[in-house]
């Protein structure tokens, strides 16, 4: 637990171009072409998902042709960039703060890499001062949208006049690999999307607030660096994604949530709601199970990724986002699992707002 950081404003971003899952399956099929043979269950990958669109950095023809790593890199940096903006200024004018008004950026992304970093390059035309302090973070895949968060409600806390933005902007679809038939990579074809999130942080429980952050927490589990994360070759990024996830989680994430919450001052049963990130179709299945809901309970989870995808680490605040518009209970808890392998948990009490 810490002192309360008020949550004041949260921003979404989305790439142009929109490709529906029929778009993805067929354009996944005329690419990999006699390879599916050897995945027979490819039909069912598509079908199965729940998602029924997502947003993508570069029109669907890029995705057809080769690229290497800076023909990748040039697309994060742009696409990435004006994600960005977008999140960013959105969760600003929603927390109504003022760019000058930030002390200190944290910024969350996996997919790509720049430096000077997206937010040093952005600083200046975003309006920020030349004195805000900046944190970039790397590694944290879908965990990014809490572990991130978590990092900067503590940075807030630590100095409670202090206003934080924390943005994360995931392009999965750029790691997409034309060389790579394996089962992991078809599968991760039919899930990721892109998009990014930001939030507006300030310490207290402050009238502006939509949510009060009170706490946050991260469980390493032991030898378990096989079931997520990237791969890096000359090629770029490759997927790493264990089928074995979802009982993974049947087995395991009990008594480290349990722990978790302990950390936090609370208990499953002072929990209102758990926003998810939805890494898919079946993690939710199994994350419903061990948080002993009915089926079909963590229902703006499932409505997002389908109509986004999984987007890695923002994909949780865009659930946020639709449980703040259905209205908080008195008490919620953000939950992203992620590489490492990590359960990161934040908990939040209902603003004034």
């Amino acid at each position: 637990m810490f002192p309360p950081v008020a949550l004041l404003g949260l921003g979404l971003g989305l790439p142009p171009h929109v490709l529906t899952q029929e778009e993805a399956a067929l354009l996944t099929t005329r690419i990999f072409g006699d390879r599916l043979s050897d995945f027979p269950q490819f039909g069912r990958v598509f079908t199965n998902t729940g998602i029924v669109r997502r947003h993508c950095a570069r029109p669907a023809d890029w995705y057809a042709a080769p690229h290497g790593w800076s023909d990748r890199m040039d697309a994060y940096r742009q696409a990435a960039a004006a994600l960005f903006v977008q999140a960013a200024t959105a969760a600003l004018a929603d927390a109504r703060v003022d760019p000058a008004e930030i002390d200190c950026m944290v910024v969350s992304s996996s997919s790509g890499f720049a430096v000077p970093s997206l937010e040093a390059q952005l600083a200046e035309a975003m309006g920020f001062r030349p004195d805000i302090e900046r944190v970039p973070l790397f590694g944290l895949g879908c965990a990014g949208g809490v572990a991130g968060l978590a990092t900067a409600a503590r940075l807030t806390a630590a100095a409670p006049d202090r206003t934080v933005l924390f943005v994360t902007m995931e392009l999965c679809s750029l790691a997409f690999r034309q060389d790579d038939g394996s089962r992991a990579n078809l599968v991760a074809t039919a899930l990721f999307g892109d998009g990014a999130a930001a939030c507006v942080l300030r310490g207290g429980t402050g009238e502006r607030a939509f949510a009060v952050i009170d706490g946050a927490g991260q469980h390493l589990f032991p030898r378990s660096e096989d079931i997520m994360g990237w791969r890096i070759d000359d090629g770029g990024f490759g997927i790493v994604l264990s089928a074995a996830l979802p009982q993974f989680l049947q087995t395991h994430l009990r008594p480290a949530l349990a722990r978790l919450l302990a950390q936090c001052g609370a208990d499953d049963e002072q929990i209102g709601r758990f926003i998810c990130h939805p890494g898919g179709t079946r993690v939710l299945a199994a994350l419903e199970e061990v948080l002993r809901l009915e089926t079909g309970s963590l229902d703006h989870e499932r409505a997002v990724l389908a109509d986004h995808g999984n987007m890695s680490a923002p994909t949780v605040l865009f659930v946020l986002d639709r449980a703040r518009r259905a209205g908080l209970p008195d008490r919620a808890a953000l939950l992203a699992l992620g590489p490492g392998f990590s359960a990161n948990l934040i908990t939040i009490r209902r603003g004034r707002r």
